[in-house]
């Protein structure tokens, strides 16, 4: 369990990075006339995903839920390849990236790396470290509630980034 529990200390650490690159992206984004929507919804992503992280540790440790090496290292690959695929993102989108939803008016989508296979690769990635993660070490209720609860998510902050990307209104405080 002292090297699960380090794997998952290193999402966390990882999770951390991303919202120090996301504090100076916002902070370029606002001074370039960004304007931020969905705030109402990312608190509970916030939640969500510190959730995540605590019920991988805390269901392995009250159920305890066994390492299945073929399986458990397969899903280590998965999270491994989920935070490539992350970064990729956040090397491909710059100053554009953020863990909120801030439109700076006029400037292009980004239609290169992963944005070229899909539209938001980022999600892709969130949803396979989800459900990997907890695998990793047999915490399947934990990688089942979290990607039904992030599916759920996702429905809301999908609808509005797309709102925000194309300018149509639609009702983002949910």
């Amino acid at each position: 369990m002292i090297w699960y529990t380090a794997l998952v200390l290193a999402v966390a650490g990882e999770r951390l990075a991303e919202l120090v690159v996301a504090l100076r992206n916002a902070r370029w984004a606002l001074a370039r006339g960004g304007v931020e929507t969905g705030r109402a919804h990312y608190p509970a992503m916030v939640a969500l995903h510190t959730a995540l992280l605590l019920g991988c540790l805390v269901e392995v440790r009250l159920a305890d839920r066994p390492f299945v090496p073929l399986f458990g290292w397969a899903m280590v690959a998965v999270v491994v390849a989920a935070q490539g695929l992350r970064w990729w993102c956040i090397r491909t989108l710059g100053h554009w990236w953020n863990t909120r939803v801030i439109v700076v008016p006029g400037l292009p989508l980004v239609t290169g790396g992963p944005y070229r296979l899909m539209r938001h690769p980022n999600y892709a990635a969130v949803a396979a470290e989800g459900l990997a993660l907890p695998l990793v070490h047999g915490a399947w209720l934990t990688a089942a509630l979290f990607t039904l609860l992030n599916a759920a998510l996702m429905t809301v902050r999908i609808r509005c980034e797309e709102a925000a990307l194309t300018a149509t209104p639609v009702d983002v405080t949910a």
